[in-house]
């Protein structure tokens, strides 16, 4: 059985992809041995370290619109949204454990912006490590520890492959979240209906998701039109993010790379795991299917 190191790289609500190439590798016969990951490569790979991925997996595909909405605590300080709720919902999936205790290598990549430095998690709380690898500036509030400000991995290396290297496993499989072709047409996937306006106004109303008097429509009027005007910011970072991943598979290009476009979903669309999940599986399937029959992969 060939042996995999997985490199999961960051991109938001595509990040749902890493859940299908890791199925796919899995199907085929491969054994992951090692997984670093960036931001939701951290989440999803942290549940597959951990045993959850099956959970996990059935609670996001189980997510429409409204229920993202109502998953997300906004606030005016140091980011529009805390995430607590969400991480309620991944303790109960996760329970606590140590990442230490793994029987996979496990590698989640921060950025510090306080000394401009990676930070990587590989022993301590699991959630405490994904929290710090998801902070988006701007989006969700940083973890403050230590005289650190830990924020989204994805701002400093947004694939990160040196962690895995030390590993030696047979194959290097790294999953790049944006960039890459729309070559997998046969997926018809929805367009995107909540990014309608960009830019940034001094009139932000944030909606109370615990107000009981707020329906279901005032709640997703109210997360589109904040989330119109996260556009740009997100859109910033993608672009920053795409930039760093080049430089990091020229620096270190793994054996295999399978590149997800970033126009399968915005960033935020968590609400369409089920699509993207598909997505990382098929375009994962040909890579290898290529690499098995000895086909040009590069």
């Amino acid at each position: 059985m060939a042996t995999v190191s997985l490199v999961l790289g960051s991109g938001g609500a595509r990040g749902y992809a890493h859940i299908g190439a890791i199925e796919e590798i899995e199907r085929r016969g491969y054994e992951i041995v090692s997984i670093s990951g960036s931001s939701m490569g951290a989440l999803v790979g942290g549940m597959h370290a951990a045993g959850k991925l099956n959970e996990y997996k059935d609670w996001v595909t189980s997510l429409n619109w409204m229920r993202v909405v109502r998953l997300l605590d906004f606030t005016l300080s140091r980011g529009a949204i805390r995430g607590d709720k969400i991480f309620v919902q991944l303790a109960e999936i996760l329970g606590s454990p140590n990442i230490e205790n793994f029987e996979i290598d496990f590698t989640a990549v921060a950025a510090d912006i306080a000394h401009q430095k990676e930070v990587w998690y590989q022993k301590g709380s699991l959630l405490d490590a994904i929290r710090a690898s998801v902070a988006v500036p701007g989006l969700f509030t940083p973890v403050v520890k230590e005289g650190r400000v830990l924020v989204d991995g994805g701002i400093l290396n947004p694939l990160p492959i040196i962690p895995v290297v030390a590993a030696q496993a047979d194959l290097i499989i790294a999953v790049d979240l944006n960039t890459g072709d729309s070559s997998h047409s046969h997926l018809q996937l929805p367009s995107n209906q909540y990014l309608k306006r960009s830019g940034m106004s001094d009139e932000w109303h944030m909606p109370d998701t615990n107000a009981a008097d707020e329906s279901d429509e005032d709640l997703a009027d109210q997360a589109t039109e904040i989330g119109g005007r996260m556009d740009v910011l997100l859109n910033s970072v993608e672009v920053m993010q795409a930039s760093l991943a080049e430089y990091k598979i020229a620096g270190y290009p793994p054996d295999l790379l399978v590149r997800i476009p970033k126009d399968l979903c915005s960033f935020y669309e968590f609400h369409r795991a089920t699509e993207a999940i598909e997505y990382g599986r098929l375009a994962t399937r040909d890579r290898l299917e290529a690499l098995e029959n000895g086909d040009p992969i590069n």
